[in-house]
């Protein structure tokens, strides 16, 4: 019987351990997106208790906790106590056994508290107490964190609206570790809602000094400030959308449509679709002009709840899998721009699992050579980033594309105590290919090509792909 999560925790093979503790274990962590607060860098934010940085606006918890049966107001309630909250979650750990929750959780108190002990109601009190007491140390703050777990790059999401003020004063303060900005316009495209579209526009109008009052001053003002991200060094764009646009439109359909839900008037569902379309070419064009990097974010059902979304608001834990028939749409989209020179790198996340090979076959439709890995199948996403999810996806790329030119994980992440998830998927990896090694899939002999390969996936990979 192995030792529950030792040091060669995931790693089945001494093939895997060799690869995961002579390789991936030392590469540097570039974390390409995630949903970091800025201002919480910028300022070097402290944390009050483990509850914050552990419970505080991690709906995969929430979620938990909920069907172990705890009461909305341990969750996100205002008037219970930090302790009274980790209680709760406490209560709930032993019962995520076989969830990804139950790896994250001890691995996360392993690496960064040092505390090996199993969470339970019996030790609660004594982990809490254990971690506040190190979370008042200088190391222990959002920065500290970072360096902690060897951090290199992370790049946040931002809307273009964003005074990217954080990013900005985190550079000057001489901070070793580059947090770059990522160009996130979904609002920019929300024309569901005529009045929040206008309160939007207005905003982009301000922050841009374009005087908006057609479509094409919307395209001015976007370009303004996508300048404006490059100048700060952003260099990836996302996109988080159900499913692909890619209906036929003509530019004066889209500027009749602007006009049209700029006026208050709600759009027909085909104009909806046009309008997507239209601004998803044009963000495409933009990123090729820059030479970023766009990613797409594709296939949830938000919001789900329409009782607990009126409460609570969006990324609450009501959001699940969604079933798109969406192939023909990527493709239609993906050759549009392709053909008028304008398809940039891209990488692309599904959270339906069924899609992954439509994914990795799709990709490779549109390599053109002058990038290695130039189109990606992105890491498992979501509901996705866990063993099995990871397995699956990396399967996927394996058998139909170049695992070797994948460029690895990621942690999507609010917490500061996330980075674990780039061990846990290098851990993945590793006993993927360890046992390739083993049982004769892969050559022995070829022992050290594949050690690089793993410091490649691991690291090289991106830093290379993004240019960091």
């Amino acid at each position: 019987m192995k030792t529950f999560m030792d040091e060669n925790f995931l790693l089945e093979t001494k093939t895997a351990q060799d690869l995961y503790h002579n390789h991936a274990a030392k590469m540097p962590i570039i974390d390409y997106h995630c949903h970091l607060v800025p201002k919480m860098v910028a300022d070097d934010h402290k944390f009050k208790s483990i509850t914050e940085i552990w419970l505080g606006g991690d709906h995969y918890k929430w979620r938990a906790m909920r069907t172990n049966g705890v009461n909305e107001r341990f969750c996100t309630g205002n008037d219970t106590s930090d302790w009274e909250k980790f209680e709760k979650w406490a209560e709930t750990v032993p019962y995520t056994m076989r969830n990804p929750l139950y790896h994250w959780t001890h691995l996360e108190l392993r690496t960064a508290f040092g505390i090996n002990e199993i969470v339970s109601p019996k030790t609660a009190r004594e982990i809490f107490d254990a971690c506040n007491e190190k979370l008042t140390k200088p190391e222990y703050s959002a920065r500290g964190l970072m360096r902690r777990y060897n951090v290199q790059v992370v790049c946040t999401t931002d809307d273009p609206v964003d005074t990217l003020e954080h990013h900005i004063s985190t550079r000057e303060s001489g901070f070793e570790i580059k947090m770059l900005p990522t160009w996130r316009p979904d609002k920019a495209m929300a024309v569901e809602s005529p009045a929040n579209f206008r309160a939007y526009i207005e905003k982009l109008a301000e922050v841009s000094g374009v005087t908006i009052s057609a479509f094409d001053d919307v395209v001015e003002a976007l370009r303004k400030r996508h300048k404006f991200f490059e100048e700060q060094g952003c260099k990836l764009s996302d996109h988080g959308i159900e499913e692909f646009y890619a209906e036929d439109y003509t530019e004066a359909e889209i500027k009749a449509i602007f006009n049209k839900v700029y006026g208050g008037a709600t759009l027909t569902k085909e104009e909806i679709l046009k309008f997507k379309s239209a601004m998803l070419i044009i963000f495409g064009e933009m990123d090729a002009e820059t030479g970023w990097t766009q990613q797409f974010h594709y296939g949830a059902i938000r919001d789900n709840n329409s009782k607990m979304f009126n409460q609570l608001g969006p990324d609450t834990g009501f959001d699940s899998i969604g079933e798109f028939n969406t192939a023909k749409a990527m493709s239609k989209y993906f050759n549009k721009l392709n053909s008028a020179g304008k398809l940039t790198k891209t990488i692309l996340y599904n959270l339906n699992p069924c899609a992954n090979e439509v994914i990795a076959t799709m990709i490779g439709n549109f390599q053109d050579g002058s990038t290695a890995g130039k189109m990606q199948f992105g890491s498992g996403w979501w509901f996705l980033d866990q063993k099995n999810g990871m397995e699956k996806q990396m399967n996927a790329l394996s058998v139909l594309g170049l695992l070797s030119r994948f460029v690895g994980m990621l942690t999507d992440s609010r917490s500061f105590l996330s980075y674990p998830r780039h061990e846990y998927f290098r851990r993945t990896l590793c006993n993927l290919l360890g046992n390739d090694v083993e049982s004769g899939q892969l050559p022995a002999s070829e022992i050290d090509f594949i050690g690089q390969m793993t410091e490649n996936i691991s690291y090289y990979n991106a830093k290379n792909f993004f240019r960091f």
